[in-house]
């Protein structure tokens, strides 16, 4: 097996330079801004199921495109560039003191993982801290926050 991954790194990295020079640099700009309107304005990150395969039916072109664009314009891969906003939302979920009382489970749901493995393993690359310890170092900079419990 080891050969065989070796072998398929090199094959992306020759796949990306064909991409670039292949792809005008205004069409890559323009299905740039396709993609963060969709991804980002409309909130499909937060959908578990809006894989690479329906953002390019949505767009009208196929799945190696919408991949080399994301690969070439955010340095990223598909699955990366979409993680990168469920964190970003996670972040400001879990210092809002009106969800402290939420579960882990229940912050990786409503950001879109799947679930709550990916969501520690993602959070934790981006952040290099778990979402809990994210939360309690927040919680713990407004004392104030933390001891005032919401009034159900």
């Amino acid at each position: 097996m080891g050969g065989m991954a070796k072998y398929n790194i090199t094959e992306k990295k020759e796949k990306e330079a064909q991409y670039r020079s292949m792809v005008s640099p205004k069409l890559m700009d323009e299905m740039k801004e396709k993609i963060l309107n969709i991804i980002v304005m409309k909130k499909k990150y937060k959908d578990k199921d809006y894989s690479a395969k329906k953002l390019a039916e949505d767009l009208g072109t196929n799945t190696r495109y919408v991949s080399a664009v994301v690969n070439v314009r955010f340095h990223m891969n598909y699955a990366s560039f979409v993680n990168k906003y469920r964190i970003e939302e996670a972040m400001s979920i879990l210092v809002d003191k009106r969800y402290q009382d939420l579960r882990m489970e229940e912050v990786s749901d409503m950001v879109g993982f799947a679930n709550r493995q990916s969501f520690y393993a993602s959070f934790y690359k981006i952040m290099n801290m778990t979402p809990r310890d994210y939360r309690l170092k927040h919680l713990q900079q407004h004392p104030s926050q933390a001891a005032k419990k919401p009034k159900k």
